[in-house]
């Protein structure tokens, strides 16, 4: 039988690392975002930047909720096999896939923009380009998207009767 305080600390640290990836997630969005929007060289690294503290979030509240959350599998006795974790775990993977390609064009962005802002340049049409791909925000649209699902997922444990 696992002590009570156990199996609380296991979940404070995985809501720890959950809250820190879903306000990771926020802060590199919302500085993403916002950079797209700016005319000034230097506004745009200075935003990126703060989209690369979001980042940083991101993969301690990775470290900390995959940790820490597969080891409440155990000490709550659901399995690796129940659907919800399974589909959380794979959910989770894929984020980690499709936000790490999906965040290489916002960082090659806020190097340019670091470099330009150096030189006390305009936005370059490379800049503007990496800034409005297409597909790199389609893929950090989808990973936020899944982290939404994988929250509702470990709120709602369908299919589970330990609550």
């Amino acid at each position: 039988m696992t002590p009570t305080w156990l199996y609380d600390l296991a979940l404070c640290l995985h809501l720890l690392g959950a809250f820190a990836l879903v306000s990771g997630t926020v802060v590199a969005g919302v500085g993403f975002e916002t950079a797209r929007r700016r005319t000034s060289c230097a506004e745009i690294a200075l935003l990126l930047g703060l989209a690369r503290t979001g980042a940083v979030l991101v993969v301690a509240g990775t470290l900390l909720a995959a940790g820490f959350g597969l080891w409440l599998v155990d000490l709550g006795h659901w399995g690796y096999g129940t659907p919800w974790v399974d589909a959380a775990t794979g959910l989770l993977a894929m984020v980690v896939v499709v936000g790490s390609v999906g965040g290489q064009r916002p960082k090659q962005a806020r190097k340019l923009a670091s470099r330009l802002a150096a030189e006390g340049l305009s936005p370059s049409p490379d800049l503007r380009s990496l800034l409005e791909d297409r597909v790199a925000i389609a893929l950090n649209y989808l990973a936020a998207a899944a982290l939404a699902a994988i929250v509702v997922l470990m709120v709602v444990k369908p299919g589970s009767p330990h609550q």
